[in-house]
């Protein structure tokens, strides 16, 4: 692998533990629209669209107080997860400090998107912000945008950091190697494994300790 220029980073799983507060805010937005509960494997199967995408799927007929709802509780619910992964901060400062491009491509809506990184205080860092849509998922698409806006650096001089399978292939469909994050808790390693990911992390310390040598 060339020296890395450019990171690419993935937000839930990946930067914070987010994944848990995101299912909360579906659950308590959705299951008075809907008048019944809703399982944790339920709203998972939705993932790949945005949030936006979710509330179509599991609750069609309320679509605007689900999205209105969902962004409330998503904020108000924020305490579940109150900063980013340990470490993560650093190695951003750094990534900043050595002049290395730092962007985001995440299946997350645009306002859910933000209301995260201000609450981390982590906004500031990333130069290239891509967001999910409600009627699919677009990170290959959103990650092609990121490397056409930065044409100085190759694709193999890029990498994407990301906790999931569709990671993998998105990055894979765009050609840029691609990171497994395997650190939260609701990471599949074995899943990734299988997908043979350019380099596959348990935890951001090694991570870390692997990008500074490539940086």
């Amino acid at each position: 692998m060339k020296k890395i220029k450019a990171v690419i980073f993935d937000l839930d799983g990946t930067l914070a533990n987010t994944l848990p507060l995101c299912i909360q805010a579906f659950r308590q937005s959705i299951e008075p629209l809907v008048k019944r509960s809703i399982s944790d494997t339920e709203i998972i199967a939705t993932f790949g669209p945005s949030e936006e995408g979710t509330i179509m799927t599991l609750a069609p007929n309320h679509y605007q107080k689900g999205v209105s709802d969902y962004l409330y509780f998503y904020e108000k619910l924020h305490e579940i997860c109150p900063m980013p992964f340990d470490g993560i901060e650093d190695l951003l400062t750094t990534l900043k400090n050595k002049q290395i491009r730092i962007a985001m491509v995440t299946g997350k809506g645009k306002h859910s998107t933000h209301i995260s990184l201000k609450k981390f205080h982590i906004t500031h860092f990333f130069e290239f912000i891509e967001t999910g849509l409600p009627l699919g998922p677009r990170k290959a698409e959103g990650i092609q945008i990121i490397l056409d806006s930065l044409p100085a650096i190759k694709k193999d001089e890029f990498i994407y950091v990301g906790d999931a399978a569709s990671d993998i292939i998105a990055s894979r469909k765009v050609g840029i190697p691609v990171i497994a994050a395997s650190w939260a808790a609701t990471a599949e390693p074995e899943t990734l494994k299988e997908l043979n990911p350019d380099e596959l992390f348990y935890n951001i310390k090694d991570f870390t300790n692997w990008l500074y040598t490539k940086i």
